[in-house]
């Protein structure tokens, strides 16, 4: 056995033992930064070590500081697990260490990406013939579908912006609702946009689309970028893409729906209902890690005019050998990357078409007993109508809900954060992983019914 092979047993045996706890450990970390710090060793040894020895420490220093991610008891932020065949696959990804950027350069991934990207938009309901771009995760996704956006309008206008730059153009506008997700305003920073202005919104955070047409209105027909969202961070709720797109095409704007979690909405036939009208939209940004649960750094941008995107992220280089009809360099940003699509084409072929649907809905159920479960504790009452895998609640006022959050932490049976949403302190609970059980909901409420009984 060579240093090589040796180094993958060792990380396959922790690999292994890291899942199978998860089950059972408590879901924040156990260990300080300052503690891993002095396990891994502050100072650069002189010489090589043994691969097998480095895997070794790697995985035992860093194991107490790890948090449960993957886990069924995981309900912070918006992040999903990893199904096992998008796991095992990532590990090929690396172990095959491909440069997925021309077809030429790697005919298996090209191949993977042009049945992985027709598998989505079909699953997703979207227009057949868009670009499918596999990029770091939404904030990316978002970034690379308004950048084909912001010059598609402008080109409109007569300006060209991959020439001439933005300085001196026609300005962009661009048009959102007031609970839009961060991510947008940190695409638009990065695309030279400034921030969105902003539409009134509903108390579940949808656009109002009769606002939405008055504020276009206001602005006359220049280079508009209309943002709509599927799926509140908070509430979980859905634009009404009909009408609101509808408003958007009289203003002759370019329409971007920020999915990152709801898009998946659309592959269930219980709750496509959301995403109804979505797929009039001109672009769309997804996180494959969120609900579809592959490993991360797996994003979708997808983009209705394959020759926007194109226009927008495409290079040439005299040294690369480039395809007459496209590469998968020209529907991101970045040159180097790994291969994403691998982990998509994994999920997508293991779960099929009602695989993905049983998915989006057990996760819909587990939230929606969350969410029945709260509001029989005395005190508690949720804030958000559940329509989809969010749940927002509070506990009678500011301060108890704060106790309750952090009792439920320093308990560790689950991982709940806190968030503020319409100045009011909640528990936010989103559900987004493939291996949360009826169990793990049962536990995690036991959990918050003694965090709220103390």
């Amino acid at each position: 056995m060579d240093a090589r092979e040796r180094a993958l047993q060792r990380a396959y045996g922790h690999a292994a033992r890291w899942l199978a706890s998860l089950s059972d450990r408590r879901v924040p970390a156990r260990a300080s930064i300052d503690e891993i710090v002095r396990a891994l060793g502050a100072e650069l040894p002189d010489g090589p070590s043994a691969p097998a020895d480095v895997v070794d420490l790697l995985a035992t220093a860093c194991e107490p500081g790890l948090t449960a991610f993957p886990g069924g008891r995981f309900y912070g932020f918006v992040v999903g697990g990893t199904e096992p065949a998008a796991l095992a696959a990532d590990w090929l990804v690396s172990a095959w260490d491909q440069n997925c950027v021309m077809r030429a350069a790697s005919p298996a991934y090209a191949a993977v990406e042009d049945v992985a990207g027709t598998w989505l938009l079909d699953l997703l309901g979207l227009p057949g013939d868009s670009a499918v771009g596999f990029t770091t995760g939404a904030t990316t996704a978002n970034f690379t579908c308004l950048a084909a956006g912001r010059d598609a309008v402008l080109r409109r206008a007569g300006w060209n912006v991959a020439r001439d730059g933005l300085a001196g153009g026609p300005p962009v506008r661009v048009v959102a609702g007031e609970d839009r997700h961060m991510a947008v305003d940190l695409a638009l920073r990065y695309l030279g946009l400034g921030g969105p202005e902003l539409v009134d919104a509903d108390g579940q955070g949808r656009i109002d689309p009769e606002a939405l047409r008055r504020t276009l209105a206001r602005g006359g027909r220049g280079p508009t970028i209309v943002i709509l969202q599927a799926g509140d961070i908070h509430s979980g709720a859905f634009d009404p893409f009909a009408e609101t797109i509808r408003a958007a095409r009289e203003a002759d704007a370019w329409v971007h729906v920020d999915g990152a979690f709801g898009l998946w909405a659309a592959a269930s036939p219980t709750y496509a209902h959301l995403t109804a009208g979505c797929t009039y939209a001109d672009s769309w940004a997804t996180d494959a890690h969120k609900t579809l649960n592959v490993p991360y750094d797996c994003g979708l941008a997808i983009v209705r005019d394959p020759s926007a995107l194109r226009a927008a992220m495409g290079l040439r280089g005299d040294y690369l050998i480039q395809d007459e009809h496209g590469d998968p360099i020209d529907k991101v940003p970045e040159l180097s990357r790994r291969g994403r699509a691998f982990t998509v084409w994994a999920a997508l072929r293991c779960l099929g078409r009602s695989g993905v649907a049983d998915l989006v809905e057990r996760l819909c159920r587990h939230a929606s007993a969350f969410a029945a479960g709260i509001a029989g504790i005395d005190g508690a009452t949720v804030l958000n109508d559940v329509v989809f895998t969010q749940v927002c609640a509070e506990f009678g006022d500011e301060g108890r809900t704060e106790r309750v959050l952090t009792r439920l932490l320093d308990d560790g049976t689950a991982w709940i954060s806190g968030s503020t949403w319409h100045g009011r302190r909640v528990m936010r609970i989103s559900v987004s992983n493939w291996s949360t059980t009826d169990d793990d909901v049962t536990r995690t409420l036991d959990a918050i019914r003694w965090a709220a009984g103390r």
